[in-house]
């Protein structure tokens, strides 16, 4: 085969392989994009979106989240159960009826489904977290909600 043919070859076969690849990297944008509204000083990030053996309907989503001194999450909900652990810096859990509870790294939190909860940096250094969502499939797994009116 001369390298004319070949070069011939290869572009057709690369233009296919990616077409053929497009529906699945649209599918991980989709499945892996941040969960709640990114704000100044706050990202969040799907690591990972997984079924969970035995247990139709329900997924876990790992989240990847930072918190920049002074900066805090959306006041949000879920359709499930979220649990985490502060990896580094101090933050303020704020869970509406509940008093505000400072974590550091090394402390784990659960909020279970629904209540509005938010996560706020209290320190001087970044926050780094790890959360884990047990969420209905299908469903917006975050929801932004403002705190209730008191």
């Amino acid at each position: 085969m001369n390298s004319t043919h070949a070069r011939n070859f290869v572009r057709p076969a690369s233009v296919l392989t990616a077409a053929a690849l497009l529906p699945m990297l649209a599918w991980a944008q989709a499945t892996l994009a941040p969960v709640v509204p990114q704000t100044p000083g706050f990202t969040s990030k799907p690591v990972l979106v997984s079924p969970i053996s035995g247990v139709e309907g329900k997924e876990l989503v790992l989240i990847s989240v930072t918190l920049e001194p002074g900066a805090s999450s959306p006041a949000h909900t879920h359709p499930g159960d979220c649990y985490g652990s502060v990896l580094e810096g101090s933050m303020e859990l704020r869970v509406d009826g509940k008093e505000p509870k400072r974590l550091s790294a090394g402390d784990a939190y659960a909020t279970l489904a629904n209540p509005v909860h938010q996560f706020v940096n209290v320190g001087d250094k970044p926050v780094r977290l790890l959360n884990t969502l047990v969420v209905e499939k299908g469903k917006p797994r975050t929801v932004p909600t403002p705190f209730p009116a008191k």
